[in-house]
């Protein structure tokens, strides 16, 4: 077999390996999809409106965001608050995504930002894990990447359409989806007592926004205040 055509049997092997890999993953991805969507029809969002989203956000979390600050009237929707909120949620992504940086070439950096436009939490760490095995490949990310892209965008169409049957989302406790994916990120990122000073502070600083700035502003507070403590008593460790 030629190298010519070797290179594509083994794309594809790797493609469709991260996809295996990933449909334990798409399971919790289907139901988070399912819940915004119902949410979403709940705040308003149109059924085009929830594919458009999703199709070009791709991030729950910051769909989250967005949902807990729309509102139905375009004229008081805090655009500017709701993209730094989805911003500071997203950050993240700057250091995940630089560690996949040795899956692609000299000349290839072009196509691998492009790729990380799907990369998400669960596909980043089943392709981390991959190349310490030293078997993740850019294949393999994309496998992943793409079975959960397709999966939230079409769970979130599918909750959207499930909204007009549920008349209160409220009573089936679907309100408190919000809170409950932001609880399973904090879980997911406790790393040790060192985080506590920075949430704590972010709490704090979001209570008291809440109480003194009418709108959802204390979640922009809460996030800068947060990351910025964080930030200085990361770097006071380092020094000491």
């Amino acid at each position: 077999m030629t190298q010519a055509t070797s290179l594509p049997h083994q794309f594809s092997d790797q493609f469709f390996a991260g996809a295996r890999a990933c449909v334990p993953v798409v399971i919790s991805v289907a139901a988070y999809g399912i819940v915004w969507g119902v949410l979403a029809r709940g705040t308003g969002l149109s059924l085009l409106e929830v594919m458009l989203m999703s199709a070009l956000v791709f991030a729950g979390s910051a769909q989250f965001v967005a949902l807990d600050l729309w509102t139905t009237t375009p004229a008081s929707l805090p655009i500017g608050p709701l993209i730094v909120a989805a911003l500071i949620v997203n950050l993240r992504y700057l250091l995940l995504t630089a560690t996949l940086r040795p899956l692609y070439g000299p000349g290839e950096q072009l196509k691998g930002a492009l790729t990380m436009a799907i990369v998400s939490d669960e596909t980043w760490a089943m392709t981390i894990a991959e190349m310490r095995k030293g078997h993740g490949t850019a294949a393999f990310l994309l496998g992943g990447g793409v079975l959960a892209y397709f999966c939230w965008l079409a769970t979130t169409v599918i909750g959207h359409t499930l909204g007009s049957f549920i008349d209160n989302p409220a009573r089936y406790g679907l309100d408190f989806a919000f809170t409950a994916t932001f609880l399973a990120l904090l879980l997911g990122m406790w790393k040790g007592k060192a985080d506590l000073l920075p949430w704590l502070t972010a709490a704090l600083a979001a209570i008291v926004a809440a109480r003194l700035i009418e709108g959802s502003w204390y979640i922009l507070v809460g996030g800068l205040v947060g990351s910025f403590v964080g930030a200085v008593s990361d770097k006071v460790r380092h020094v000491d």
